[in-house]
Protein backbone atom coordinates (compact mmCIF):
# COMPACT_ATOMS: atom_id res chain seq x y z
CA UNK A 1 0.00 0.00 0.00
CA UNK A 2 1.20 3.49 -0.81
CA UNK A 3 2.53 4.99 2.43
CA UNK A 4 0.80 8.36 1.91
CA UNK A 5 -2.52 6.63 1.28
CA UNK A 6 -2.01 4.52 4.41
CA UNK A 7 -1.25 7.62 6.51
CA UNK A 8 -4.26 9.45 5.09
CA UNK A 9 -6.46 6.47 5.86
CA UNK A 10 -5.13 6.24 9.41
CA UNK A 11 -5.74 9.96 9.91
CA UNK A 12 -9.30 9.54 8.69
CA UNK A 13 -9.85 6.67 11.08
CA UNK A 14 -8.44 8.72 13.96
CA UNK A 15 -10.71 11.65 13.08
CA UNK A 16 -13.68 9.29 12.87
CA UNK A 17 -12.73 7.76 16.23
CA UNK A 18 -12.46 11.18 17.84
CA UNK A 19 -15.79 12.23 16.35
CA UNK A 20 -17.44 9.06 17.59
CA UNK A 21 -15.96 9.54 21.08
CA UNK A 22 -17.14 13.14 21.20
CA UNK A 23 -20.56 12.01 19.98
CA UNK A 24 -20.80 9.39 22.74
CA UNK A 25 -20.02 11.99 25.38
CA UNK A 26 -22.46 14.47 23.83
CA UNK A 27 -25.21 11.85 24.13
CA UNK A 28 -24.89 11.62 27.90
CA UNK A 29 -26.41 13.80 30.62
CA UNK A 30 -23.74 13.37 33.28
CA UNK A 31 -24.48 16.43 35.43
CA UNK A 32 -27.78 17.92 36.51
CA UNK A 33 -27.53 20.72 33.90
CA UNK A 34 -26.48 18.46 31.06
CA UNK A 35 -23.47 18.29 28.71
CA UNK A 36 -23.22 22.05 28.17
CA UNK A 37 -23.89 23.02 31.79
CA UNK A 38 -26.66 25.27 30.45
CA UNK A 39 -29.63 22.88 30.47
CA UNK A 40 -29.41 22.06 26.74
CA UNK A 41 -29.22 18.67 25.01
CA UNK A 42 -27.62 19.34 21.59
CA UNK A 43 -28.90 17.04 18.86
CA UNK A 44 -31.64 15.51 21.02
CA UNK A 45 -35.29 15.34 19.93
CA UNK A 46 -37.57 14.11 22.73
CA UNK A 47 -41.36 14.18 22.29
CA UNK A 48 -43.16 17.51 22.53
CA UNK A 49 -46.44 15.95 23.60
CA UNK A 50 -46.45 13.64 26.63
CA UNK A 51 -47.96 13.17 30.07
CA UNK A 52 -48.04 10.48 32.76
CA UNK A 53 -49.32 7.96 30.18
CA UNK A 54 -48.76 9.31 26.66
CA UNK A 55 -45.34 8.64 25.12
CA UNK A 56 -44.14 6.96 28.32
CA UNK A 57 -41.59 4.28 27.44
CA UNK A 58 -41.50 3.18 31.07
CA UNK A 59 -42.00 4.47 34.56
CA UNK A 60 -40.81 3.04 37.85
CA UNK A 61 -41.66 3.88 41.42
CA UNK A 62 -38.80 5.34 43.45
CA UNK A 63 -38.72 4.73 47.21
CA UNK A 64 -38.22 7.58 49.66
CA UNK A 65 -37.86 11.28 48.85
CA UNK A 66 -35.44 13.39 46.87
CA UNK A 67 -35.49 16.27 44.43
CA UNK A 68 -32.08 15.34 43.07
CA UNK A 69 -32.13 15.18 39.28
CA UNK A 70 -31.44 12.03 37.25
CA UNK A 71 -28.17 11.67 35.33
CA UNK A 72 -27.68 9.37 32.35
CA UNK A 73 -24.62 7.62 30.96
CA UNK A 74 -25.10 5.32 27.98
CA UNK A 75 -27.44 2.54 29.18
CA UNK A 76 -27.60 3.60 32.86
CA UNK A 77 -29.80 6.12 34.69
CA UNK A 78 -28.83 7.18 38.22
CA UNK A 79 -30.88 8.84 40.96
CA UNK A 80 -30.44 9.34 44.69
CA UNK A 81 -32.99 9.05 47.47
CA UNK A 82 -33.43 8.87 51.23
CA UNK A 83 -35.99 6.61 52.85
CA UNK A 84 -36.80 5.55 56.41
CA UNK A 85 -34.48 2.80 57.55
CA UNK A 86 -36.01 -0.56 58.40
CA UNK A 87 -35.09 -0.05 62.05
CA UNK A 88 -35.99 3.65 61.99
CA UNK A 89 -36.50 5.22 65.39
CA UNK A 90 -37.27 8.90 65.57
CA UNK A 91 -34.80 11.07 67.46
CA UNK A 92 -35.88 14.61 68.19
CA UNK A 93 -38.72 14.21 65.72
CA UNK A 94 -36.39 13.28 62.84
CA UNK A 95 -36.36 9.79 61.29
CA UNK A 96 -33.38 7.53 60.83
CA UNK A 97 -32.83 7.37 57.07
CA UNK A 98 -31.04 5.22 54.53
CA UNK A 99 -29.28 7.32 51.88
CA UNK A 100 -29.19 5.49 48.56
CA UNK A 101 -27.88 5.64 45.03
CA UNK A 102 -30.04 3.74 42.53
CA UNK A 103 -29.10 2.59 39.03
CA UNK A 104 -31.76 1.77 36.40
CA UNK A 105 -31.49 0.19 32.99
CA UNK A 106 -32.17 2.91 30.45
CA UNK A 107 -33.92 0.59 28.02
CA UNK A 108 -36.33 -1.12 30.38
CA UNK A 109 -36.46 0.85 33.63
CA UNK A 110 -35.44 -2.24 35.56
CA UNK A 111 -33.41 -1.66 38.72
CA UNK A 112 -29.84 -2.76 37.99
CA UNK A 113 -28.46 -2.10 41.48
CA UNK A 114 -28.93 0.07 44.52
CA UNK A 115 -26.36 0.98 47.15
CA UNK A 116 -26.94 2.22 50.68
CA UNK A 117 -24.26 4.87 51.16
CA UNK A 118 -25.03 5.38 54.83
CA UNK A 119 -27.80 5.19 57.41
CA UNK A 120 -28.14 8.03 59.88
CA UNK A 121 -30.44 10.50 61.59
CA UNK A 122 -30.19 14.04 60.21
CA UNK A 123 -28.82 16.55 62.72
CA UNK A 124 -31.30 19.26 61.73
CA UNK A 125 -34.66 19.42 59.95
CA UNK A 126 -35.22 20.53 56.38
CA UNK A 127 -37.82 22.64 54.59
CA UNK A 128 -41.16 20.90 54.02
CA UNK A 129 -40.62 21.05 50.24
CA UNK A 130 -37.02 19.85 50.48
CA UNK A 131 -35.70 16.38 51.24
CA UNK A 132 -32.57 15.09 52.96
CA UNK A 133 -31.12 13.90 49.62
CA UNK A 134 -31.51 16.80 47.21
CA UNK A 135 -28.08 17.00 45.56
CA UNK A 136 -27.92 15.43 42.11
CA UNK A 137 -25.35 12.72 41.36
CA UNK A 138 -22.71 13.13 38.64
CA UNK A 139 -20.66 10.71 36.56
CA UNK A 140 -17.76 10.53 34.12
CA UNK A 141 -18.67 7.10 32.76
CA UNK A 142 -16.08 5.39 34.94
CA UNK A 143 -17.46 6.29 38.35
CA UNK A 144 -20.64 7.85 39.69
CA UNK A 145 -20.58 10.21 42.68
CA UNK A 146 -23.45 10.71 45.11
CA UNK A 147 -23.39 13.65 47.51
CA UNK A 148 -25.56 13.51 50.63
CA UNK A 149 -24.32 16.75 52.19
CA UNK A 150 -23.54 16.31 55.87
CA UNK A 151 -23.74 12.55 55.35
CA UNK A 152 -20.81 12.60 52.94
CA UNK A 153 -19.69 12.13 49.34
CA UNK A 154 -19.57 8.59 47.93
CA UNK A 155 -17.83 7.28 44.80
CA UNK A 156 -19.02 4.08 43.11
CA UNK A 157 -18.06 2.12 40.03
CA UNK A 158 -20.69 1.98 37.30
CA UNK A 159 -21.55 -1.47 38.67
CA UNK A 160 -22.25 -0.23 42.18
CA UNK A 161 -19.02 -1.05 44.01
CA UNK A 162 -17.93 1.54 46.57
CA UNK A 163 -14.53 3.00 45.65
CA UNK A 164 -14.16 5.66 48.35
CA UNK A 165 -16.14 7.90 50.65
CA UNK A 166 -15.59 11.20 52.43
CA UNK A 167 -17.80 11.79 55.47
CA UNK A 168 -15.46 14.11 57.37
CA UNK A 169 -16.64 17.51 56.11
CA UNK A 170 -18.72 18.15 59.22
CA UNK A 171 -22.35 19.07 59.67
CA UNK A 172 -23.94 21.87 57.71
CA UNK A 173 -25.99 24.43 59.59
CA UNK A 174 -28.35 25.78 56.97
CA UNK A 175 -30.22 29.06 57.18
CA UNK A 176 -33.60 28.62 58.88
CA UNK A 177 -33.07 24.84 58.57
CA UNK A 178 -34.01 25.05 54.90
CA UNK A 179 -31.85 21.98 54.28
CA UNK A 180 -29.00 21.10 51.95
CA UNK A 181 -28.85 20.63 48.20
CA UNK A 182 -25.78 21.91 46.30
CA UNK A 183 -24.58 19.36 43.74
CA UNK A 184 -20.95 18.45 42.99
CA UNK A 185 -19.33 18.94 39.57
CA UNK A 186 -16.74 16.71 37.85
CA UNK A 187 -14.02 18.45 35.85
CA UNK A 188 -11.01 16.55 34.54
CA UNK A 189 -9.46 14.67 37.45
CA UNK A 190 -11.29 16.75 40.05
CA UNK A 191 -14.67 16.72 41.68
CA UNK A 192 -15.72 20.14 42.98
CA UNK A 193 -17.77 20.20 46.16
CA UNK A 194 -19.52 23.39 47.36
CA UNK A 195 -19.91 23.78 51.12
CA UNK A 196 -21.74 27.04 51.87
CA UNK A 197 -23.64 27.18 55.17
CA UNK A 198 -23.94 29.19 58.39
CA UNK A 199 -20.63 27.82 59.63
CA UNK A 200 -17.23 27.86 57.91
CA UNK A 201 -17.98 27.84 54.19
CA UNK A 202 -15.61 26.55 51.54
CA UNK A 203 -15.21 25.19 48.04
CA UNK A 204 -13.34 21.87 47.82
CA UNK A 205 -11.50 20.32 44.90
CA UNK A 206 -11.02 16.59 45.45
CA UNK A 207 -9.21 13.93 43.49
CA UNK A 208 -12.11 12.15 41.83
CA UNK A 209 -10.31 8.79 42.01
CA UNK A 210 -9.36 8.87 45.69
CA UNK A 211 -11.43 11.58 47.36
CA UNK A 212 -8.30 13.29 48.71
CA UNK A 213 -8.35 17.07 48.95
CA UNK A 214 -6.39 18.83 46.19
CA UNK A 215 -7.28 22.31 47.43
CA UNK A 216 -9.77 23.96 49.73
CA UNK A 217 -10.73 27.62 49.43
CA UNK A 218 -12.49 29.39 52.27
CA UNK A 219 -15.61 31.33 51.27
CA UNK A 220 -17.03 34.30 53.14
CA UNK A 221 -20.58 33.20 52.36
CA UNK A 222 -23.61 31.96 54.32
CA UNK A 223 -25.93 29.19 53.14
CA UNK A 224 -26.26 28.75 49.39
CA UNK A 225 -27.55 26.05 47.08
CA UNK A 226 -25.82 26.85 43.80
CA UNK A 227 -23.66 24.33 41.93
CA UNK A 228 -20.19 25.18 40.53
CA UNK A 229 -19.76 25.72 36.79
CA UNK A 230 -16.36 25.30 35.11
CA UNK A 231 -15.68 27.52 32.09
CA UNK A 232 -12.68 28.07 29.76
CA UNK A 233 -10.73 31.34 29.76
CA UNK A 234 -7.40 32.17 28.07
CA UNK A 235 -6.26 28.57 27.91
CA UNK A 236 -7.15 27.90 31.53
CA UNK A 237 -10.36 27.11 33.40
CA UNK A 238 -12.34 29.05 35.97
CA UNK A 239 -14.78 27.76 38.58
CA UNK A 240 -17.81 30.04 38.81
CA UNK A 241 -19.83 30.15 42.03
CA UNK A 242 -22.91 32.11 43.00
CA UNK A 243 -23.02 33.54 46.50
CA UNK A 244 -25.23 35.40 48.96
CA UNK A 245 -22.89 38.38 49.08
CA UNK A 246 -20.78 38.01 45.95
CA UNK A 247 -20.49 36.04 42.73
CA UNK A 248 -16.94 34.71 42.43
CA UNK A 249 -14.52 33.03 40.05
CA UNK A 250 -11.69 30.71 41.09
CA UNK A 251 -8.71 29.29 39.26
CA UNK A 252 -9.41 25.59 38.71
CA UNK A 253 -5.80 24.51 39.25
CA UNK A 254 -5.15 26.36 42.51
CA UNK A 255 -8.48 27.46 43.97
CA UNK A 256 -7.27 31.07 44.11
CA UNK A 257 -10.00 33.68 43.74
CA UNK A 258 -9.72 35.56 40.44
CA UNK A 259 -12.59 38.04 40.43
CA UNK A 260 -15.80 38.87 42.25
CA UNK A 261 -18.86 41.04 41.87
CA UNK A 262 -21.51 41.94 44.44
CA UNK A 263 -25.21 42.51 43.86
CA UNK A 264 -26.56 39.01 44.44
CA UNK A 265 -29.53 38.40 46.74
CA UNK A 266 -30.24 36.25 49.79
CA UNK A 267 -29.88 32.44 49.84
CA UNK A 268 -28.86 31.97 46.17
CA UNK A 269 -29.91 28.70 44.58
CA UNK A 270 -29.66 29.37 40.84
CA UNK A 271 -26.48 28.10 39.20
CA UNK A 272 -24.46 30.00 36.56
CA UNK A 273 -24.64 29.45 32.79
CA UNK A 274 -22.00 30.25 30.16
CA UNK A 275 -21.45 30.84 26.43
CA UNK A 276 -18.98 32.65 24.16
CA UNK A 277 -16.71 33.96 26.90
CA UNK A 278 -19.51 35.35 29.06
CA UNK A 279 -20.84 33.86 32.29
CA UNK A 280 -24.31 34.70 33.60
CA UNK A 281 -25.11 34.64 37.32
CA UNK A 282 -28.38 35.56 39.02
CA UNK A 283 -30.59 35.28 42.09
CA UNK A 284 -34.04 36.51 42.99
CA UNK A 285 -35.02 36.10 46.64
CA UNK A 286 -35.63 39.38 48.53
CA UNK A 287 -34.12 41.31 45.67
CA UNK A 288 -33.19 40.74 42.06
CA UNK A 289 -29.95 40.51 40.12
CA UNK A 290 -28.86 38.82 36.89
CA UNK A 291 -25.49 39.83 35.48
CA UNK A 292 -23.36 39.02 32.42
CA UNK A 293 -19.63 38.94 33.18
CA UNK A 294 -16.53 38.81 31.02
CA UNK A 295 -13.94 36.44 32.45
CA UNK A 296 -10.69 38.41 32.16
CA UNK A 297 -11.35 40.71 35.11
CA UNK A 298 -9.42 40.49 38.35
CA UNK A 299 -10.38 41.56 41.85
CA UNK A 300 -13.68 43.39 42.39
CA UNK A 301 -15.13 43.96 38.91
CA UNK A 302 -18.27 45.84 39.99
CA UNK A 303 -18.69 48.94 37.84
CA UNK A 304 -16.05 47.87 35.30
CA UNK A 305 -16.32 46.86 31.65
CA UNK A 306 -16.34 43.22 32.79
CA UNK A 307 -19.98 43.66 33.79
CA UNK A 308 -21.44 43.54 30.31
CA UNK A 309 -25.04 44.08 31.43
CA UNK A 310 -27.30 43.39 34.38
CA UNK A 311 -30.98 43.23 35.30
CA UNK A 312 -32.42 44.28 38.65
CA UNK A 313 -35.94 42.90 38.49
CA UNK A 314 -37.85 39.64 37.90
CA UNK A 315 -34.74 37.43 38.16
CA UNK A 316 -34.56 33.68 38.98
CA UNK A 317 -34.61 32.19 42.47
CA UNK A 318 -34.58 28.39 42.86
CA UNK A 319 -34.72 27.34 39.20
CA UNK A 320 -31.51 28.08 37.32
CA UNK A 321 -31.66 29.99 34.04
CA UNK A 322 -31.53 28.20 30.69
CA UNK A 323 -29.09 29.41 28.03
CA UNK A 324 -30.03 28.20 24.56
CA UNK A 325 -29.52 29.59 21.06
CA UNK A 326 -28.16 32.87 22.38
CA UNK A 327 -31.14 33.44 24.66
CA UNK A 328 -31.54 33.20 28.43
CA UNK A 329 -34.86 31.92 29.79
CA UNK A 330 -35.69 32.40 33.47
CA UNK A 331 -38.57 32.65 35.92
CA UNK A 332 -39.32 35.50 38.27
CA UNK A 333 -38.46 34.12 41.71
CA UNK A 334 -40.24 30.80 42.21
CA UNK A 335 -43.26 31.93 40.16
CA UNK A 336 -44.15 30.70 36.68
CA UNK A 337 -43.65 34.17 35.19
CA UNK A 338 -41.21 33.58 32.35
CA UNK A 339 -38.78 36.04 30.78
CA UNK A 340 -36.42 35.70 27.83
CA UNK A 341 -33.44 37.98 27.09
CA UNK A 342 -30.75 38.31 24.47
CA UNK A 343 -27.63 36.84 26.07
CA UNK A 344 -25.26 39.30 24.39
CA UNK A 345 -27.14 42.50 25.18
CA UNK A 346 -29.56 41.76 28.02
CA UNK A 347 -32.39 43.11 25.85
CA UNK A 348 -35.72 41.56 26.77
CA UNK A 349 -37.53 39.58 24.10
CA UNK A 350 -40.42 39.19 26.53
CA UNK A 351 -40.88 39.64 30.27
CA UNK A 352 -42.82 37.93 33.11
CA UNK A 353 -45.26 36.10 30.87
CA UNK A 354 -47.86 33.95 32.59
CA UNK A 355 -48.11 30.45 31.10
CA UNK A 356 -50.95 27.98 31.68
CA UNK A 357 -50.40 25.76 34.71
CA UNK A 358 -47.09 27.35 35.77
CA UNK A 359 -47.26 28.97 39.21
CA UNK A 360 -44.67 27.52 41.59
CA UNK A 361 -41.33 26.44 40.14
CA UNK A 362 -38.39 24.43 41.46
CA UNK A 363 -37.24 22.48 38.36
CA UNK A 364 -34.98 24.35 35.95
CA UNK A 365 -36.01 24.69 32.29
CA UNK A 366 -34.33 22.46 29.71
CA UNK A 367 -34.10 22.66 25.92
CA UNK A 368 -33.76 20.26 23.00
CA UNK A 369 -34.84 19.99 19.39
CA UNK A 370 -35.92 23.60 19.08
CA UNK A 371 -38.16 23.54 22.17
CA UNK A 372 -38.00 24.59 25.80
CA UNK A 373 -39.57 22.35 28.46
CA UNK A 374 -41.04 23.93 31.60
CA UNK A 375 -42.26 22.09 34.71
CA UNK A 376 -44.37 23.27 37.67
CA UNK A 377 -44.37 21.77 41.17
CA UNK A 378 -47.97 20.70 40.53
CA UNK A 379 -46.72 18.44 37.74
CA UNK A 380 -47.89 20.75 34.94
CA UNK A 381 -45.74 20.73 31.79
CA UNK A 382 -45.56 23.53 29.22
CA UNK A 383 -43.53 23.26 26.02
CA UNK A 384 -42.66 26.42 24.09
CA UNK A 385 -40.65 27.16 20.99
CA UNK A 386 -37.00 27.95 21.54
CA UNK A 387 -37.29 31.34 19.88
CA UNK A 388 -37.41 35.07 20.70
CA UNK A 389 -41.20 34.98 20.32
CA UNK A 390 -43.24 33.22 23.00
CA UNK A 391 -45.28 30.41 21.48
CA UNK A 392 -46.81 27.58 23.51
CA UNK A 393 -46.89 24.33 21.54
CA UNK A 394 -48.09 21.83 24.18
CA UNK A 395 -49.42 21.59 27.73
CA UNK A 396 -49.93 18.51 29.90
CA UNK A 397 -49.39 17.08 33.38
CA UNK A 398 -47.22 14.37 34.89
CA UNK A 399 -49.83 13.74 37.60
CA UNK A 400 -47.38 14.28 40.48
CA UNK A 401 -45.00 16.89 41.84
CA UNK A 402 -41.91 17.58 39.72
CA UNK A 403 -39.14 19.42 41.57
CA UNK A 404 -36.13 17.80 39.88
CA UNK A 405 -34.74 19.06 36.59
CA UNK A 406 -35.25 16.52 33.78
CA UNK A 407 -32.41 14.90 31.83
CA UNK A 408 -32.54 14.62 28.02
CA UNK A 409 -30.54 12.10 26.00
CA UNK A 410 -31.07 11.32 22.29
CA UNK A 411 -34.84 11.16 21.82
CA UNK A 412 -35.68 10.44 25.44
CA UNK A 413 -36.44 12.59 28.47
CA UNK A 414 -36.03 11.32 32.03
CA UNK A 415 -38.34 13.02 34.52
CA UNK A 416 -38.01 12.41 38.22
CA UNK A 417 -41.35 13.03 39.92
CA UNK A 418 -42.28 12.85 43.58
CA UNK A 419 -43.05 9.13 43.25
CA UNK A 420 -41.83 7.90 39.88
CA UNK A 421 -38.99 8.07 37.39
CA UNK A 422 -40.39 8.43 33.86
CA UNK A 423 -38.71 7.71 30.56
CA UNK A 424 -40.48 9.78 27.89
CA UNK A 425 -40.06 8.64 24.28
CA UNK A 426 -42.17 8.22 21.15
Amino acid sequence: MNRSIWIAGLASLLCLSQWMTADVHADNWAHWRGPTGNGVAPGANPPVEFDSHKNVKWKVKIPGRSSGSPVVWEDRVFVVTSEPASNANRAGGLPRLSFKLLCFDRGTGNLVWDAVATTSTPHEPTHATNSFASASPCTDGEHVHAHFGSRGLYCYTMDGQLVWKRDDFGKMQTRNSFGEGSSPTIEGEMILLPWDHEGDSALYALDKRTGKTIWKTERDEPTGWATPLVVPSDGKKQVIMNGDTTARSYDLETGNELWSCGGQTERPAASPVYADGIVYIGSGFRGAFLGAFELDGRGDIAGTRNVVWHLDRDTPDIASPLLSSGRIYFYKGKSGLLSCVDAKTGKLFYSTQRLPGLQNIYASPVAAGGYVYLFDRSGSVVVIEDSPTLKVVATSSMGETVDATPAIVDNEMFIRGEEHLFCIAK
